[in-house]
């Protein structure tokens, strides 16, 4: 069971040493005791390592997106395949989040990562780990049931990141209307994609960037001459290292349109709508082109991040297409990501308003 109570300093110190041996090397250490205790507390892993990396994950996955949780993820071994990276090619990816030096990486903005994840691992322990009644061990993955017209459907929902999505046919990525993907060290959907398709040495140096590469053909094949393509319009890539996962397709579906002069987007949720039912037009005309066919595909709440639209309003957007598709007889398998708990009640009033019930484990998935 974990202490009642952790000292913010004595956190920090074990998640210095977790920074230096990085996740795969966790096991049989004997100078973890408080994270080894707060994770005993409040996970069902069954072996120590997994629990501290469990916890780990679970106290990052509370900090703000963007530049922080980012380079949290990298200092710590937790980003997309960077388990087994040396510590200082670690700190090397992290500083480039902050585009600062290594050194002052090192001197400041780590101190400062680590002391936020140390701070929300004390809250964890501290509030039981539900702080909020919704950041439930477990409750990664559910089922919902839902009626699509006159016909009675399910959903998965998975609430976590997007880069751990697993044995997936096609997973929709947001992009804005010039198909320019963001620097892979960003946080968003469509970065996180980026990042965990490319392939990358034992030193985490860039190999192949396939989903970039492949996106740009696609764009000078359909002679788009670096003008913006209509709001809706969807290109499918190749998944590259996500292949190793299962995920098999990148469907990038343009709903954000850079707003002149700033660094905002506008999305509209006719738009969103749009762009789903162009996605699940091209899982039809790819469908039996794969062997096995493609069958299943994941939705995040498009438009929900950088475009500014809230959860419910993606939902609902992304829900109105899919609910049009299934109401005529498709029987896709319909998945959807969100990685905080407000995205996914925001999913979750989806199968709320449409009949009674309420969300489950699913069985048997590890995705």
């Amino acid at each position: 069971m974990a202490p009642p109570s952790l000292e913010h300093a004595s956190v920090l110190a074990e998640l210095q040493v977790v920074r230096r041996a990085g996740p795969l090397r966790l096991r049989g250490r004997d100078d973890l005791p408080l994270l080894e205790a707060a994770a005993a507390g409040l996970t069902a892993t069954r072996t120590r390592e997994g629990a501290v990396e469990a916890l780990l994950r679970r106290a990052v996955e509370r900090l703000d997106p963007g530049t922080l949780r980012t380079a949290a993820e990298y200092t710590l071994g937790l980003a997309q395949g960077t388990r087994d990276w040396p510590a200082s090619s670690r700190r090397a990816r992290a500083a480039e989040v902050y585009r600062v030096s290594v050194e002052r990486f090192r001197k400041h903005h780590e101190v400062m990562v680590l002391g936020q994840v140390a701070e929300h691992i004390v809250e964890l322990v501290e509030g039981g780990g539900e702080p909020d009644g919704a950041d439930r061990e477990g409750a990664t993955h559910r089922t919902l049931d839902v009626l699509a017209g006159d016909r009675s459907a399910r959903l998965t929902l998975h609430i976590h990141p997007v880069d751990l999505l697993r044995d997936l046919d096609v997973v929709v990525s947001p992009v804005n209307t010039h198909f320019a993907l963001p620097e892979s060290y960003k946080s968003s959907v469509s970065a996180s994609l980026r990042r965990a398709a490319s392939v990358r040495g034992v030193t985490g140096d860039l190999l192949d960037d396939p989903v970039h590469d492949e996106l740009r053909t696609w764009a000078a094949r359909h002679a788009t001459g670096g003008r913006p393509v209509l709001p809706g319009t969807v290109a499918a890539t190749g998944s590259g290292a996500l292949a190793g996962s299962g995920v098999r397709r990148i469907y990038h579906a343009a709903v954000a349109v850079p707003r002149a002069g700033t660094n905002d987007y506008d999305v509209l949720p006719a738009d969103v709508t749009r762009a789903t039912s162009r996605a699940l037009a091209l899982l039809a005309e790819e469908h039996a082109r794969y062997a096995p066919p493609l069958r299943s595909v994941c939705f995040p709440l498009l438009g929900s991040g950088r475009g500014g639209l809230p959860y419910r309003v993606s939902a609902a957007a992304v829900w109105s297409a899919v609910e049009a598709e299934l109401a005529r007889g498709a029987r896709w398998d319909v998945h959807f990501v969100g990685h905080t708990p407000e995205a996914a009640r925001a999913v979750e009033r989806i199968a709320a308003g449409t009949r009674p019930g309420r969300a489950r484990p699913a069985p048997g998935r590890s995705g």
